[in-house]
């Protein structure tokens, strides 16, 4: 892989991806926040936005100033402002496409030829460029051209109806559309990375809404001949695998192999469920769940769900229904190093996530308490990239002029 001369502001010793430069053309969740996972593997992320700036920078947030989802999905990056549509901005972008290893867009497949940046122009320009666009239903059909948001396509795919009670579809918060395609993303680009390797030349990846939604719901999405429309494609066993009240909180239980089952009912006073032959397979348990969910609940209510989680220990999987917020102090997620220190220009110091996958020459090794990169101010290293491109002030100044860069 080629070495560039900046390395990402977040890079870690050995990290697979140090000395790889991508341009983040992609706005919203899927686009961004693939990228930040190959910031997390060490790649140099530089955020080429719009005069306009990325769409997230302006949703609803209770932080003064900032958008908490911009800063969530954006971490790890440098940021440039480009007008595509000024001639010198365009000229400013392929400088940087010369310089680049990967190329990442989320327009929808009509715009890049007219913005003259689609993957054919760049990879002319740039023959060993990984191309990567993130589209909502992909480069065919007659849907290609349609905006796709992560709901729509939870909507369209099947989620939302197998989510929800018969009749009464429900959306899953979340964003997990959105969250999936990044991880295709990193993915994708990582494998074009090694074949690049192989081959010496660049490609394109191409990575969709609709994919993502779809692959999500590979155990679904098998049909024998012999079944009807309506078969059951629900994956929920059903019965005791589930969310349950308690004296005090909820608690999930998962028990669907038999040392589970029957170290939960052991645990709970329940030994004659464990013994009974009418609940002795998963199937049998989901077909009885009424009747021994009821006995379940009853037990249940004689401790608190933390009692519970507790008492089951390693010998039932289990936890308390918390909020988000208790995973900032969780024991586990800070033994894991998953929690990074930021420190940013306008909200200040702040906590965040970061870290998706780990590395270590050892696989015992914790790793140090990270002091993340945060997401960058709207044009906050324009000056700076366009420097590293050997432009003096005077150069960069006539850019401001035009209108081309802020």
């Amino acid at each position: 892989m080629t070495m560039t001369e900046t390395e990402s502001p977040t890079a870690v010793p050995q990290a697979p991806l140090q000395g790889i430069r991508v341009l983040d053309l992609s706005a919203y969740i899927a686009g961004p926040y693939g990228c930040a996972l190959l910031a997390d593997l060490g790649a140099e992320v530089i955020k080429v936005e719009p005069p306009t700036g990325d769409n997230l920078r302006k949703y609803p947030s209770t932080l003064d100033k900032e958008s908490r989802a911009f800063l969530g999905v954006n971490r790890g990056k440098r940021g440039i402002v480009l007008d595509l549509k000024k001639p010198e901005g365009l000229d400013t972008l392929m400088q940087l496409v010369a310089k680049a290893d990967v190329f990442v867009h989320n327009f929808r497949p009509n715009v890049p030829p007219r913005l003259k940046i689609d993957f054919e122009t760049l990879s002319a320009h740039n023959p060993r460029l990984i191309y990567c666009a993130v589209s909502g239903y992909g480069e065919q059909g007659p849907a290609r051209e349609k905006a796709g948001y992560d709901q729509v396509l939870q909507a369209m795919s099947g989620l939302c109806a197998l989510q929800g009670a018969p009749g009464a579809p429900e959306i899953l918060y979340g964003s997990v559309v959105d969250y999936y395609a990044a991880s295709m993303l990193s993915s994708g680009v990582s494998s074009a990375l090694f074949q690049r390797e192989r081959t010496g030349k660049g490609c394109y990846v191409g990575v969709s809404l609709l994919r993502s939604a779809l692959a999500m719901q590979s155990a679904r999405l098998v049909w024998a001949e012999s079944e009807d429309r309506d078969v059951n494609r629900d994956m929920r066993s059903g019965g005791i695998t589930g969310l349950h009240p308690t004296r005090e909180g909820t608690l999930y239980i998962s028990a669907n192999t038999p040392h589970f089952w029957q170290a939960l009912c052991e645990l709970t006073g329940l030994d004659e469920l464990f013994t009974d032959p009418r609940f002795d397979t998963v199937r049998k348990r989901a077909e009885n769940a009424e009747f021994l969910t009821a006995r379940l609940h009853e037990a249940l209510a004689l401790r608190s769900a933390e009692e519970w989680q507790e008492r089951f220990g390693q010998r039932v999987p289990s936890a308390v229904v918390r909020q988000v917020e208790d995973m900032f102090d969780d024991p586990q997620v800070a033994a894991e190093g998953m929690i990074s220190n930021f420190e940013h220009p306008v909200i200040g110091h702040y906590r965040g996530f970061a870290g998706a996958v780990k590395f270590a020459s050892d696989s015992r090794a914790l790793p140090a308490p990270a002091v993340g990169t945060p997401a960058p101010l709207f044009g906050q290293h324009t000056d700076d990239i366009l420097a590293e491109l050997g432009l003096d002030p005077e150069a960069i100044e006539a850019l401001h002029k035009t209108g081309a860069v802020e």
